[in-house]
């Protein structure tokens, strides 16, 4: 009897052994997941950080207040998420994505039209706005521009920021043409600032999204953007591919945010 009892307290051991097993690898995979930055596991009123590019339609500064059509949008969903949007200023694009790898911001607000490339990397939310690219020059002494189709880029240099998909639509017409485009990369400014080298006849050309350059050329009327170099794109919100639960809530906020007066009052104020 006392060998029986013996075999028992042993037969309890395992199982207590593989119970705190089991209990300890549990642990350890919770600990993963708070630790990886995963915004998949938010629940209301955690903080979202959102990197956001100075531009003027995403967001400036005018007598010590934010403003910008985005930066205000974000502002409205804020009130339908229940979370609290901490809101981080950028100038470069290909820095803050490397960041948005590694969970330093959940979502990035930048002129970024998706690729298919770019969709295998990234998430993007329902679009906020649309857009298109469009080539930057100054017009000449008769106030027409040197370039008026594509196919008058060949054999020249344009400027995009570093980090941007237009490298690949750039890549992409140059083999249309039939001619080769040289494509010069800005990793230090944003696309107000690349307008403004062209501006100052700094570089010759420049590609950045329409809506900036229309914004823009009411200050600088001797600069042309009426070259359209891509199609009207969408203009989302980037978050990491892991995020797909965040990027469903997102979408949801946005198109709820859509239907509201203060929505299309941003449209008219803004467009």
């Amino acid at each position: 009897m006392p060998s029986k009892n013996k075999s028992l307290k042993k037969g309890n051991i395992a199982i207590y052994i593989i119970l705190l097993l089991v209990v300890i690898g549990a642990m350890a995979a919770l600990k993963r997941c708070a630790g990886n930055g995963s915004l998949t596991q938010k629940t209301a009123n955690d903080t979202i950080n959102i990197a956001i590019e100075y531009s003027p339609l995403s967001l400036y500064t005018y007598d010590d207040t934010l403003g910008g059509f985005c930066y205000d949008l974000m502002r409205l969903i804020e009130i339908h998420s229940n979370h609290k949007f901490v809101f981080h200023p950028i100038v470069t694009l290909e820095s803050t994505l490397d960041r948005l790898d590694k969970g330093a911001f959940d979502m990035v607000i930048a002129q970024f039209p998706a690729t298919k490339d770019d969709k295998n990397k990234y998430l993007f939310s329902e679009a906020l706005y649309l857009d298109r690219q469009v080539l930057i020059q100054l017009k000449d002494s008769t106030g027409h521009a040197p370039i008026k189709t594509q196919l008058d880029i060949a054999g020249d240099t344009v400027f995009i920021i570093k980090g941007s998909s237009m490298r690949s639509r750039l890549s992409n017409l140059s083999h249309e043409i039939g001619d080769t485009i040289y494509i010069a990369e800005d990793g230090n400014y944003g696309p107000e600032q690349l307008f403004l080298r062209v501006a100052t006849g700094e570089i010759k050309y420049a590609v950045i999204n329409e809506s900036t350059a229309a914004r823009m050329s009411k200050d600088y009327p001797n600069v042309d953007y009426n070259t359209e170099i891509s199609f009207t794109q969408f203009q989302s919100v980037i978050l990491g591919k892991d995020e797909a639960a965040l990027c469903d809530s997102l979408n949801n906020w946005i198109k709820s945010t859509k239907e509201s007066k203060e929505y299309k009052s941003l449209l008219s104020r803004y467009f």
